[in-house]
Formats: C-alpha cells, structure tokens, sequence
C-alpha cells in the first residue's frame, strides 16, 4: 500500500510517498481503508523533531513514527479478535497512528460511527480538534450564559469551539485576524475582534471564561478582562507569537504559580482520545451544531504541502489529505 513517510527530520518538504507493507488488526483493532485524514500541528512537531527536547521521546537521530497523520475517517476493511462494535463496511471516524496512507489500524475505542450526513473529509476534520475544543470548554467549566472569548477562533480547535460553546449557550466573543471576521461570525460568535485592531485585553469588555489558542498574552493581561473568579484554560504552545520554548514555559509557568493566589485561575490543557467525547461530537455533526471548517484539501501525494501549511500556522479551520474515493 502507498503511505506517506518520513525517514529524517526536517521541513515537511521531506515527507515522501512510499510503497509500505499494509497494516494488520490485531487484539480490539480496526483497519480502516482510509478515505480522508486532516493534518495536526503535532505532525509537523514529529516531522521536525523540534523543540529539540522532544527528541528523546520521538527519537534521538530520527524519528521512531515515521508514518505521520492521527486524524482519519474510512471504511472498516477488517477487524481484530475482540471488536464488537464494527463490523467491514462501517463507515468510521477516529485517532489512529499513519492516517495518512491507504491503510491504517486503529484501537476500536478511538473509533465512532461517522454520520451519514457528513463527508469523510468533514468527519476526518473532527478528531483532535474537536475533542480538544470540547475538553477545554468543559475544563473551563462552560456553561449557558457565559461570557467566553475564544483567542484563535478561525483555527481548528478554535472553531469548533464557538460552536460548540454556542451550542451550550454561551455568549461568544471570538479573536481572529481581519481576513477571518466573517468567517467566525459565520460559525456563530455573537461579537468579533480583529486582533489587527483591537488588543481584548485592553478592552472594556469582561469575560467570565477565555478559551486561549494562541498564548500571546501573559495572564496578567487576561486577567484585567475576567469577571472575579473567571477561568482561562490555555491550550497553546511555543512558536505563537515568536515564543520559543523557553519563553513560552516560562509565560506559563509564571501564569501558573499567580493564578494560585488568585481568584481567577489559569488552567492548562492536555486533550486526551475519548471514546465518549468522539461519541458527543458524531451526535453533534450528525445534529448540524457543528459543521467543520475546512481550508484546503490536497492528495496522499501532497501530504508533505498539506502539513507545510498547517505548519505555517494560518490555516483557517481544518487541512484535509484525501485518499482513495469519497463514496
């Protein structure tokens, strides 16, 4: 089977098309002929082994995964003793390791059922962002007639989750750049900031929750526009801004260590795979509460174009890999 692969660090530029032996299901796996994947910043992460510490896990001279792609929605072409829930046929969304090639495995328990209303493209878009977006919310204990302000709404998991903070009744006010207004108040935030125009930290408005993708504020800043006793849950990381690693570890853990003598918290966040919350977000899509935000769409040959422009870090919503037919 064709697969994309990544033999060294580098740009993502090195990512190659490569004839690779098909994957096969073992105890409570799925394999997926893969339709779609969607590109994540971790894939450009594993790709360029940087930040340089990173390394001892991904691997010291190259990297140890070197099928990139986590994202991915497909047809079940085989299951593994242990499956119950799916059977070959069923049309799958889900977190598995080398989405981006025409055959991947996948633990049942990071597998949903995909709509029938939805694409493979769209459903591949949800995974990672969606569950990101959906923790972060509950995290920050979200919750109807809030006032929340999402920093980076035009991104993947930032447009998930004004939709979904819509969907739980808050008021959302989403920060973006100037060519991206329309789009965010097309996905339903009540209010808009062009961050070319307006710093929100300066502004007169207040914020009960702040949902921050971007970490291009300290919290002392955040802070003077929370209600007293609001909650921001950060979900960025290095390279926003022109932070490096160190810059932005430092920004957090000074954030950390005020927060706690604070009535207003900062709150870090580390997504994880959920069966559950993949469950939530396919009653969601199929429910039309959330509609993924695709940018661009490239071939299993130009996976290495598709992770340079989530890796350039202006992609609005999702940057989807097509592989093999829609239907």
């Amino acid at each position: 089977m064709r697969a994309a692969v990544c033999r060294r660090y580098g740009p993502p530029e090195i990512v190659g098309i490569e004839e690779v032996e098909a994957p096969v299901p073992g105890e409570g796996e799925v394999l997926i002929a893969v339709r779609a994947a969607s590109i994540n910043p971790m894939d450009s992460h594993l790709i360029k082994g940087k930040p340089a510490i990173a390394r001892l896990f991904l691997g010291l001279r190259r990297p140890k995964r070197n099928r990139p792609g986590v994202d991915v929605a497909g047809l079940v072409e085989a299951v593994g003793p242990g499956v119950t829930r799916f059977r070959p046929g069923d049309a799958v969304f889900g977190v598995c390791r080398g989405a981006l090639g025409e055959r991947a495995c996948a633990a049942e328990s990071r597998l949903a059922a995909k709509p029938a209303n939805v694409s493979f493209a769209q459903a591949a878009a949800v995974p990672v962002a969606g569950f990101t977006a959906l923790q972060g919310l509950r995290k920050a204990g979200v919750a109807s007639g809030h006032k929340l302000l999402v920093n980076g709404a035009a991104g993947g998991i930032g447009s998930f989750a004004v939709q979904i903070a819509k969907a739980m009744g808050a008021e959302v006010t989403g920060v973006c750049s100037a060519r991206n207004v329309e789009l965010v108040r097309g996905i339903g935030a009540d209010h808009v900031i062009d961050y070319g125009k307006e710093d929100f930290t300066c502004g007169a408005a207040r914020y009960d929750r702040i949902f921050d993708l971007i970490t291009n504020h300290p919290f002392s800043a955040m802070r003077r526009v929370l209600t007293p006793g609001g909650k921001i849950v950060t979900g960025g990381g290095p390279g926003y801004d022109g932070l490096g690693v160190g810059r932005w570890a430092a920004r957090l853990i000074g954030g950390l260590v005020t927060s706690r003598f604070t009535r207003e918290k900062l709150i870090p966040l580390s997504a994880k795979v959920d069966a559950g919350d993949l469950a939530l977000l396919a009653d969601m899509l199929e429910a039309g509460k959330i509609t993924p935000l695709i940018e661009s769409c490239y071939s299993l040959d130009e996976s290495g174009a598709a992770i340079r422009e989530v890796a350039d870090g202006h992609a609005r919503g999702k940057v989807i890999v097509l592989v093999g037919d829609e239907e």
